[in-house]
């Protein structure tokens, strides 16, 4: 049953602000996913914050024009396929890697067509390459423990001279007994 002209205007405003709230856009082709695939993409997307949404192109298309979003290089009516739009609202890499994943499973129902990241359309290869870096959370992780790697190589550079301080004296009481 086709949409009414207020039913548009809402999901119009609707996807003006998921995009002006992502922090990255990726575009999916789909084709063939069923009803269950879908779902179970949205629920692993919704864990890490993010939405699998399927619009019409038309409306994507005015959904960014009517955003603050200026995005160079992106006619989204050029697109391929049926589109589906995912959001990241936290973190930039999340959406690409949980895709990514899906798709190892599903190889010739979904695949990437491109995305938005700071304000520019980036191509399929580079949201794959986009999939394959590591959460923020990891590379958190990474730079804490590179920065506490010195501190605690130091901590154990002085836990080593009194380790030794302490073999030392108990040497020099062992020869004493004897």
């Amino acid at each position: 049953m086709p949409k009414t002209k207020d039913q548009k205007k809402q999901i119009l405003a609707n996807l003006t602000n998921k995009i002006a709230e992502a922090k990255s856009i990726i575009f999916t082709k789909f084709s063939g996913l069923g009803v269950k695939d879908n779902e179970d993409l949205r629920i692993k997307l919704k864990a890490e914050n993010g939405e699998y949404y399927v619009a019409k192109k038309t409306l994507l298309g005015l959904a960014f024009k009517n955003s603050q979003i200026q995005v160079k290089d992106l006619d989204v009516k050029s697109l391929p396929g049926q589109i589906a739009v995912v959001f990241g609202y936290t973190d930039e890499v999340t959406p690409a890697k949980i895709i990514n994943n899906f798709k190892k499973d599903k190889e010739e129902k979904i695949e990437f067509i491109g995305g938005i990241l700071e304000n520019k359309f980036i191509n399929a290869m580079q949201v794959n390459e986009l999939a394959k870096l590591p959460t923020k959370i990891n590379l958190y992780a990474k730079v804490v423990n590179s920065i506490n790697a010195p501190i605690f190589n130091f901590v154990n550079v002085l836990a080593g001279n009194l380790r030794n301080v302490v073999y030392v004296l108990s040497a020099i009481k062992d020869k004493k007994i004897e």
